[in-house]
């Protein structure tokens, strides 16, 4: 079973859309749609914003439907100059770039597990490339792999998200996909992070958010729609 989760309802409609022989299961305040989509297993849910929804919602999927691999989708802002409004960063790996302990003398992102420390959650290989290869047939959309980062800040200003690039060597910045990659990583859950740019470092889209999340929506549904065909 692949597991999907999208931190906005309206990302999460486009896949119930796909899918049939829906089954519905609240737990911990989420609700959870299992079915099929292209005859595969498939579970979604809508996690919420911010990082710690993310992380329950994805322990509460692991635990309660056994994925074998899992997805977070949604949309992201650029801190690179490569990327424009419309475009797709798939994971490599995710850093959470506001978990800060320098007061002790560790580098920025540093996490502290139990048992190890790390910076980066290393997405799986071959979800992303297939991912990538799925993407890559997308009509003006340039797709990049690189370093997604995750905090629980919206982050606009653009000299602000620059220097998070270039201090943490990522290409995007959202709220939820280091979370999840956080719990698969302890889980040992294959994950990747699929994200859609909402916002590059000129502000040059015209189009206003309510009108981009469904134009967002449809490009990674359509992404989703046919990795899950190839599975």
């Amino acid at each position: 079973m692949l597991g999907i989760i999208c931190a906005m309802a309206v990302e999460v409609e486009g896949i119930l859309n796909l899918m049939e022989n829906k089954e519905e299961i609240r737990k911990a305040g989420a609700t959870f749609t299992k079915g099929t989509i292209h005859g595969k297993d498939v579970v979604v849910t809508e996690c919420g914003i911010g990082k710690v929804n993310a992380a329950v919602t994805t322990q509460v999927m692991i635990d309660k439907f056994s994925p074998a691999a899992l997805i977070n989708s949604g949309v992201g802002g650029a801190l690179s100059e490569k990327l424009k409004v419309g475009d797709i960063v798939i994971s490599t790996d995710a850093v959470e770039h506001d978990y800060d302990t320098t007061a002790f003398g560790d580098p920025k992102g540093l996490i502290c597990f139990k048992d190890e420390q790390r910076v980066d959650l290393p997405a799986d290989k071959k979800l992303c490339k297939a991912l990538l290869k799925v993407c890559e047939t997308l009509e003006n959309t340039t797709v990049l792999k690189g370093r997604i980062a995750t905090g629980d800040q919206f982050i606009s200003d653009t000299e602000k998200r620059l220097a998070l690039g270039k201090e943490f060597s990522a290409l995007a910045c959202e709220m939820e996909g280091g979370a999840v990659g956080h719990t698969c990583y302890r889980n040992n859950v294959p994950f990747a992070i699929l994200r859609c740019i909402s916002d590059d470092l000129t502000n040059s889209t015209s189009m206003d958010y309510e009108s981009f999340k469904a134009f967002a929506a449809a490009k990674t549904t359509t992404v989703l729609s046919e990795f899950i065909n190839e599975m």
